[in-house]
C-alpha cells in the first residue's frame, strides 16, 4: 500500500521555509501571508508525525528529521522545475540575437528582416544595435555583423558586403544644384561620418581638385550622414548597399558611378560552435543570400 503524500501546498511551504529559514521570506516568495505558511508547516508536521523545526526565539532551526526531509524535497522540487523548464522551452520559439551597428540595422537589416521572418516564422529574432565590440557569451549574442577588416581572433569571419563608396544626394537638391562632374561638389556641403578621410580618398581617386574636405558636419555613424543627405543638407559618401532603398525610391541619387574600394567591409562574425544551432545556420544562409542579391 502506497503512503499517501502530504498536500503540495504544505510541501512547498516547508521547502521554502527550510531554504530561507524564515517564515516571512517564504511567505514573500509564495505570495501568501506568514500565518498561512506557519499553518501549512504545522499541518505537515502533524501529517508526518514528526517535528521539522525547532522554534527558538526569532530563529528557526531544522531538526535532524527536518534537515533530511528538506534535502530530499529540495532535489525533488529542483527536478520538477527543470522538467517544467525543459517542457516549456520545447514549445517556445528559438530566440536568435543578432548584433550589428546602428547604421547597418537601420539601413540594411531592418528593411529586409520581414523576409526572414516570413520564411522562418518559428524563430524569434532580436536585433542588438551597438557600435561596441561584442562579447558573444556575456552579451548573449548568437551572430554579429561588423564593419572592419574581418580579423577577429577565435571567431569565424565571412566577408558579407564590400560594395564601393559613392556620393549620394537628395534628388531635389541635385536638380537645384546639378552635379555633372566631381568638381561641382565645391558648391555643396560634404557630409562625413567617423571615417572623415574617405572623402579625400574618393576625390583623389576621381582626380577632383580644389574641394575643401576640412569643412562640413561630422556624424557619429553613416546613418546620421544618410539622414542628413535625405533632408537635403549636403552630399554623403556611403556604401551603395546602405542606401539601396532610398535610391530605388528616388529620394537619393548617386550622380557619379565611380566608387572607391577599401579594405574595410561588413563581415558576418560568429563563434565556430554557433552553427550547431539550426536558427543560426538558417540566419547565416538567409543573410548571405540577401547580400548576394538572391
Amino acid at each position: 500500500m502506497m503512503t499517501p503524500l502530504p498536500s503540495l501546498a504544505a510541501l512547498r511551504a516547508f521547502e521554502a521555509t527550510a531554504r530561507h529559514l524564515s517564515v516571512t521570506l517564504a511567505a514573500r516568495e509564495l505570495s501568501v501571508t506568514p500565518g498561512a505558511v506557519s499553518l501549512q508547516v504545522r499541518e505537515l508536521e502533524q501529517t508526518l508525525g514528526v517535528m521539522l523545526f525547532e522554534r527558538r526565539p526569532r530563529q528557526l532551526v531544522l531538526t535532524e528529521d527536518g534537515s533530511t526531509y528538506f534535502s530530499t524535497l529540495r532535489r525533488a522540487f529542483r527536478m520538477m522545475r527543470e522538467a517544467t523548464e525543459e517542457l516549456t522551452a520545447r514549445n517556445r520559439a528559438p530566440v536568435l540575437t543578432v548584433s550589428c551597428t546602428p547604421t547597418f540595422a537601420a539601413q540594411w537589416l531592418v528593411p529586409r528582416i520581414s523576409d526572414f521572418e516570413q520564411r522562418l516564422n518559428g524563430i524569434d529574432i532580436r536585433i542588438s544595435a551597438s557600435n561596441r565590440l561584442t562579447d558573444f557569451v556575456s552579451d548573449g549574442v548568437d551572430i554579429a555583423i561588423r564593419h572592419g577588416f574581418g580579423r577577429y581572433e577565435g571567431l569565424t569571419s565571412e566577408r558579407l558586403i564590400d560594395d564601393e563608396l559613392v556620393p549620394v544626394v537628395n534628388a531635389a537638391l541635385a536638380r537645384k544644384h546639378p552635379l555633372t562632374t566631381p568638381a561641382d561638389l565645391s558648391a555643396h556641403v560634404l557630409l562625413y561620418d567617423v571615417q572623415r578621410s574617405d572623402w579625400q580618398l574618393w576625390l583623389e581617386a576621381v582626380g577632383a581638385e580644389g574641394i575643401d574636405t576640412t569643412r562640413g558636419p561630422v556624424f557619429v555613424n553613416s546613418n546620421g550622414a544618410i539622414e542628413a543627405a535625405r533632408a537635403g543638407d549636403g552630399v554623403a559618401l556611403v556604401r551603395l548597399s546602405l542606401v539601396s532603398r532610398e535610391l530605388a525610391e528616388g529620394v537619393l541619387v548617386a550622380p557619379f558611378p565611380t566608387g572607391i574600394a577599401t579594405d574595410l567591409a561588413y563581415h558576418l562574425v560568429y563563434p565556430p560552435s554557433a552553427l550547431d544551432r539550426p536558427a543560426v545556420t538558417a540566419f547565416r544562409a538567409w543573410i548571405v543570400a540577401q547580400a548576394r542579391g538572391a
